[in-house]
């Protein structure tokens, strides 16, 4: 009920849009659009020793678990699946990276099958400092039982990594097939298909990864596509205060009389705020001339650069 009245909604993936239309009762679909988090993929590279190799020649792998120790992030999952890789695979060690209250759960495995020396635990770790932690695995597992977009495994793919996730929410939109390795949220379908990534991980190239990952995910092209949902809602009509009202009566016969309430209070408050400052006492900020800006960015841009070296100079 709180999107009743709304002009737009934009959703990470399809699968939180199907959610966000079905639970909010949104009779127009087109009212929402897909637009997803992108990351700075200049930022998470692998390793520069890397470029044109693959894990091929490397004997012991690393999967890196990052993520709030949580139930939702199915920590549940992660203490059956990690020993039982140990006890399969002795040359397959886990990095551990995030805290949270499930904690404990995860250091009694640790101590329950005597991983000490397979298991490192790094506890909360800053954002700055993620990359260097994704550098030292080959493998990222991520157990979420439920997820709207999961950036984390973008992360992880941008630095190189083979990505084994559970097939939740909208994470089978995230990445190919060929990067990320899809499992049931059960143990032993995660189990499996850990399995097959320590098989396949061997002929990837974490530099070649990079780069694919680097086409797919750009903040330019997620500021290009907000930029056309923005310019859409502007040029549309607003509803006047009859056609919201009617809106937030259809929301229900409980929640719809409240936010029926609450719209008639927000009318009242701006009618005695108009009254008190009137709008025609208040500057309003002109609009940006954008269209002249995108026709003449170069030459601006360019007097911009000039203005500052003369000043330089002088100085």
């Amino acid at each position: 009920w709180s999107l009743a009245d709304i002009s737009h909604v934009i959703c990470v993936s399809h699968t939180s849009k199907e959610n966000t239309v079905l639970r909010a009762r949104m009779t127009d679909p087109t009212r929402v659009s897909v637009i997803p988090n992108a990351t700075d993929t200049t930022v998470f590279t692998p390793c520069p020793s890397l470029k044109y190799k693959n894990w091929s020649g490397t004997e012991n792998i690393t999967i890196v678990v990052m993520a709030r120790l949580v139930y939702r992030k199915g920590t549940d999952l992660m203490v059956d699946v990690i020993p039982d890789i140990c006890r399969r695979y002795p040359n397959v060690d886990f990095i551990i990276a995030g805290d949270g209250p499930r904690r404990i759960q995860v250091e009694e495995m640790i101590e329950r099958n005597s991983l000490y020396d397979r298991v490192e635990m790094l506890g909360e770790v800053q954002h700055a400092d993620v990359k260097r932690v994704l550098r030292r695995g080959q493998i990222f597992l991520n157990c979420s039982l439920t997820e709207a977009f999961c950036i984390a495994i973008i992360e992880a793919a941008s630095c190189g990594l083979l990505v084994v996730s559970t097939r939740v929410g909208g994470v089978p939109e995230v990445l190919p097939s060929d990067i990320l390795l899809l499992a049931n949220p059960e143990p032993q379908s995660l189990i499996d298909t850990v399995q097959e990534a320590l098989v396949k991980v061997r002929f990837v190239s974490p530099w070649d990864m990079h780069n694919r990952v680097a086409n797919m995910y750009t903040w330019d092209d997620v500021a290009r596509r907000t930029e056309v949902v923005y310019n859409k809602v502007v040029c549309e009509r607003s509803p006047d205060f009859l056609e919201r009202c009617k809106i937030k009566y259809q929301r229900g016969w409980f929640f719809g009389k409240i936010l029926l309430g609450l719209e008639v209070l927000d009318y009242l408050l701006w009618q005695v705020l108009e009254r008190a400052s009137p709008r025609s006492d208040i500057d309003i900020a002109q609009d940006f001339p954008y269209e002249y800006f995108c026709n003449n960015k170069d030459h601006l841009l360019k007097d911009d650069s000039n203005d500052l070296g003369q000043g330089v100079g002088q100085g």
